[in-house]
C-alpha cells in the first residue's frame, strides 16, 4: 500500500501527452512523464484494500483479471511513496525481467481491477512501474549483473520477442550458457518490428539487449533456422532448445477482391515503416507508404490503431477503421463488474 488515506487525498494525474496534430509529425513516443515527486504522490493513492486484485492474474469469465506476471504492485507502489526507490526497482525486478517494456506497451490489466477504480479512479500503476524503471537505469541499479557461477550447460533460444529473451534472461541467471538466434536482422521480434516507434522507441529494447549480453547472453541475427541454420546443428551443439518462433503467420480474409493490389498484412505494413525508420529515417522508400492514399484498416485493435497512427504519421489523404464487434461501451454493463476485464 502507500499512504492509508492517500485515495481520498489525492486524485489521479497521468502524465502529459503532446497534442495530437504535433505528435504526428515524428514516430516519437509522445507522453511528459511526472516529476517524481508527483509520481509519488500517485504511489501514495494505492490503498489498504486487503485484497489486492491488482496483482492476482486470474481468470475470471475467460479473461485476465490482476498483473499476468503477478508483480508485486502494492509493496512497490509503497516503496515509491516512501522515497526508497532502489527497493522499489528490486521488488519489480523480482517478478517482472522487462518492466521497461510492459510500463510503455501493456494494457494495464492492473488498473482495470485496481480495488480503487471500484468507485473512482484506479491507481497510475502503470506509470509509477515506468518511473521507477527509468529511476533504475539512471542510478545504475539496472546495470549488468552477471551470475557468480556457471552451470556450463549450452541452452539456444529460438527467436527474440519477448518469451524468447524473458526464457533468455532467466536461464542466464540460473547460470546457464544462452544463445539466442533470431531470423531478422536486429533482435527483439515483436517489439521491435510488431510495434510501432511511438509506443516503444527501440533505443529502450537496445538498452535492455546491451545489458543481457554484457550478463553474458549471445545474440545470433540473420538465424533463420531450418534454412540458413540447420535445427539438427541445434540438436548437436547444445543441451537443450527454446522454441520461442512466435505467431508470424497473419489471418487472411476470404473476400472477393482480396487479390487486388494494395492490400497488406498489419505486421508487414508496420514492420516495413519500423526497419526503414531505423535504417534511414524513412529516407530510403524501402517502405509500404500510405502518403497521399485513401486508407481502410480492417480490424479495431491494437494492431489496427497502430496501423492507423502509421499511416497518419506517413501523411495519407484519408483513413477509415472498420471493427466487426458492437461499439463498447462508455461504462461497465451489470454483467461485466469489477474486477473483471471491462468489455
Amino acid at each position: 500500500m502507500g499512504k492509508a488515506t492517500g485515495f481520498m487525498e489525492y486524485e489521479r494525474e497521468e502524465s502529459a501527452a503532446i497534442k495530437p496534430k504535433e505528435r504526428i509529425k515524428n514516430f516519437d513516443e509522445f507522453h511528459t512523464p511526472l516529476s517524481l515527486e508527483k509520481q509519488r504522490t500517485q504511489a501514495a493513492r494505492c490503498m489498504d484494500c486487503g485484497v489486492p486484485f491488482c496483482q492476482a492474474g486470474m481468470m475470471i469469465k475467460g479473461m485476465a483479471s490482476g498483473c499476468p506476471l503477478n508483480n508485486l504492485i502494492p509493496e512497490w507502489n509503497d516503496l515509491l511513496y516512501n522515497g526508497n526507490w532502489q527497493q522499489a526497482y528490486n521488488r519489480l525486478h523480482k517478478t517482472s525481467n522487462f518492466p521497461e517494456f510492459t510500463s510503455r506497451v501493456c494494457p494495464a490489466l492492473c488498473e482495470k481491477a485496481c480495488t480503487c477504480g471500484l468507485n473512482g479512479e484506479a491507481v497510475c500503476t502503470k506509470e509509477n512501474e515506468k518511473a521507477i524503471i527509468e529511476k533504475a537505469y539512471e542510478e545504475g541499479w539496472a546495470a549488468p549483473k552477471p551470475p557468480k557461477v556457471r552451470t556450463d550447460k549450452r541452452i539456444a533460444v529460438v527467436g527474440s520477442g519477448p518469451s524468447g529473451l524473458a526464457v533468455a534472461d532467466q536461464l542466464n541467471r540460473r547460470g546457464h550458457l544462452v544463445t539466442v538466434y533470431e531470423r531478422s536482422d536486429r533482435v527483439g521480434g515483436l517489439l521491435r518490428y510488431g510495434i510501432p516507434n511511438m509506443k516503444l522507441e527501440k533505443h529502450v529494447i537496445d538498452r535492455k539487449i546491451e545489458v543481457m549480453k554484457a550478463e553474458g547472453v549471445t545474440f545470433i541475427t540473420d538465424a533463420n533456422i531450418g534454412e540458413n541454420v540447420k535445427a539438427k546443428k541445434l540438436l548437436e551443439e547444445y543441451d537443450s532448445v527454446v522454441l520461442a518462433c512466435g505467431a508470424s503467420n497473419p489471418r487472411d480474409i476470404k473476400a472477393p477482391g482480396r487479390d487486388a493490389n494494395g492490400i497488406y498484412f498489419a505486421v508487414d505494413f508496420l514492420k516495413s515503416t519500423t526497419k526503414s525508420l531505423l535504417d534511414s529515417g524513412l529516407t530510403d522508400g524501402k517502405y509500404i507508404s500510405a502518403k497521399g492514399k485513401n486508407v481502410i484498416v480492417i480490424g479495431g485493435g491494437d494492431t489496427g490503431n497502430d496501423c492507423v497512427g502509421t499511416s497518419i504519421r506517413h501523411g495519407c489523404k484519408s483513413i477509415m477503421q472498420l471493427e466487426m464487434m458492437p461499439k463498447p461501451p462508455v461504462d461497465r454493463l451489470p454483467n461485466n463488474p469489477w474486477p473483471q476485464w471491462p468489455k
